[in-house]
């Protein structure tokens, strides 16, 4: 499957955001969140609950830059962008509506996962001759006429 290059350039715009986030949250979680005006403790079991999540934002992201270098990986890759960049926003807008208003860099967080969720939508949009839209399915030929 070929990409375009826009939709190469939307996945890498995507992966470089996710790995990066990830990787520094893996790596460094109490300079991520005090970025976000949140401090942490030195609780193993919280800071472990924090690595975990980064360690999978980050591995999501690398598939997601895999998925714009070869074309072979890119309905994982585009499965990955939808999981991260659907599903953040969508969690972050349940805790708004339950939790009330987050601070002015959560808000910011949100708006740049959902500016790349529209980039990836757009990039991967139906009908317009894109080949992931369209999965072929491989259709048995009967072997013995009758």
């Amino acid at each position: 499957m070929t990409l375009s290059i826009f939709q190469k350039f939307a996945l890498g715009i995507a992966g470089v955001t996710a790995l990066s986030i990830g990787g520094f949250i893996l790596v460094a979680p109490h300079a991520f969140y005090a970025d976000y005006g949140i401090a942490l403790d030195r609780d193993p079991s919280l800071l472990s609950e924090l690595r975990a999540p980064g360690a999978g934002l980050a591995t999501l992201g690398a598939i997601m830059l895999a998925g714009s270098a070869r074309a072979a990986c890119a309905r994982v890759a585009l499965v990955a962008v939808l999981t991260v960049y659907v599903a953040f926003p969508i969690g972050r807008l349940i805790s708004l509506a339950i939790d009330g208003m987050p601070s002015a860099s959560v808000i910011g967080a949100l708006g740049i996962e959902i500016a790349i969720a529209t980039l990836c939508l757009v990039a991967f949009r139906h009908g317009r001759g894109n080949t992931l839209a369209r999965p072929r399915i491989a259709v048995p030929q009967n072997r013995y006429p009758t």
